[in-house]
């Protein structure tokens, strides 16, 4: 087992991963920029070293400087955690180089899985089904108008370096093609410095249900059954939930089966998720693979009473992992805290936290990295803080949920708790009668007064 693991993330996975390695008795290292010198993960760690000022391209995003703490600080491995680094084959191999483990995923599996396009490629070589589009990147948009006519609008293009629907548009008829190409490419240009593109058949009213997988270096598989992510606001996640309201028992072991195939093809070792587009037939399709932890693994860790942080540790060491899968015994809903201003477009929200009272009471998790005092920048992501609920039964998890949103103080900045609340009030989501497009359908307005 390692001695000593640096963290090369910041927040709350940050403390998530800090946690588990103090609990199995490792020493940690935080890394952080200027703007995260008091942040929790650093207050937290065994040591801590700076790595540059707040920009994340001169930190965070910084291999160089990552790998010059991970020497000096004689670090063993490095858990990269979700966002910047995580999924960088050529920061994976870079550790290598240097002798340290990364804890993820070999740098083969990072290459057919971090790009979308031949990740989808390597899906359909082996038997999984996918959506309908092009057979790689788009070489031209003479090439994309042939292939929209073939699989028929409307269809979206996607950018293949992609993520939180940056370089991504739905396209409903040929006019609007030429322009949405042209827009698609120059913010994959900027948000990824790629700016390549491949189409798909646009799935419409679809939900998107991903499938949690852990597998080893002894060729040892399991799944941890899915996790809902349907409730989004422009292709960002803001509630996910486990079991899923919309799939059976048998929809979840096939989905599963389907999903540790996947892994058995590409070799994959460590944590990971395999994403897939339902439409309201049942017909599943595959979209992505994250090959890393999720934003929203603490709903599966609530269910299935597994620590995938320490799993992912365990396997990184070169242990086994029982060769079974696993079944939610109860159910789990995680809401986004993001510090934005849902009244004007979803803005983000820096400014100092004056007051903060976090909920608790039984079926209760709160991971933040937040506290009374705490001065929210501008240089990352707005997300906060996750909260979690869990109870028996899914109308349980709600009313918890529900209560605790409206315990949640947060004071000097806003948030979008009410929006939370608007969401797990409404009728359509208490029945779980709901897609991707549940917020466009109910437009939610005055959602600053809470609702109890």
């Amino acid at each position: 087992m390692f001695k000593k693991i640096l963290i090369a993330n910041r927040g709350e996975i940050a403390l998530r991963i800090i946690r588990t390695c103090h609990e199995m008795g490792i020493k940690t290292v935080a890394v952080y920029s200027t703007a995260d010198k008091e942040s929790l993960h650093v207050k937290f760690a065994d040591e801590a070293v700076c790595i540059g000022p707040p920009q994340s391209n001169q930190s965070y995003l910084k291999i160089a400087n990552i790998i010059a703490a991970a020497e000096v600080t004689n670090t063993d491995a490095i858990h990269p955690g979700y966002g910047f680094l995580s999924e960088n084959s050529n920061f994976a191999k870079i550790c290598k180089e240097h002798n340290i483990k990364f804890i993820g995923p070999d740098i083969e599996a990072i290459n057919k899985m971090g790009d979308k396009s031949t990740a989808k490629e390597t899906m359909e070589k082996a038997g999984i089904p996918i959506v309908p589009g092009s057979k790689g990147l788009l070489e031209s948009l003479e090439q994309a108008k042939e292939i929209a006519n073939q699989i028929k609008f409307p269809i979206i293009l996607k950018a293949t370096a992609g993520g939180g629907g940056k370089g991504m548009r739905i396209v409903n008829n040929p006019s609007e093609l030429e322009k949405s190409w042209q827009d698609a490419k120059r913010e994959a240009k900027a948000s990824f410095s790629n700016d390549g593109l491949y189409m798909e058949k646009f799935i419409e009213d679809p939900r998107h249900i991903e499938i949690q997988i852990l597998t080893d270096q002894f060729g040892n598989v399991s799944h941890l059954s899915e996790r809902d992510c349907s409730i989004q606001r422009r292709h960002q996640k803001l509630i996910e939930e486990t079991p899923s309201p919309f799939i059976d028992q048998k929809m979840r072991e096939k989905m599963g089966e389907v999903s540790l195939k996947a892994c058995k093809y590409i070799n994959y070792e460590g944590g990971g998720t395999i994403e897939f587009l339902v439409d309201k037939h049942h017909n599943f399709y595959f979209m992505e693979m994250n090959t890393r932890i999720q934003v929203e693994h603490p709903i599966t860790e609530q269910v299935t009473n597994i620590d995938l942080i320490k799993e992912q540790i365990k396997v990184a060491a070169g242990e086994k992992i029982e060769n079974k899968n696993y079944y939610p015994q109860s159910y789990s809903i995680e809401c986004r805290i993001n510090a934005e201003d849902p009244n004007h477009n979803f803005r983000p929200c820096p400014g100092i936290i004056k007051n903060l009272h976090l909920p608790g009471g039984h079926g209760i998790r709160v991971d933040t990295h937040v506290y009374s005092g705490y001065q929210i920048t501008p240089y990352y992501d707005s997300m906060i803080a996750k909260l979690i609920s869990t109870g028996p039964t899914r109308e349980e998890a709600i009313k918890k949920m529900v209560r605790a949103l409206n315990e949640f103080i947060i004071e000097g900045i806003k948030t979008i708790i009410p929006l939370h609340l608007k969401i797990l009030n409404d009728k359509d989501f208490i029945k779980g009668n709901f897609t991707t497009k549940f917020l466009e359908i109910k437009n939610f307005s005055n959602i600053t007064q809470k609702v109890n």
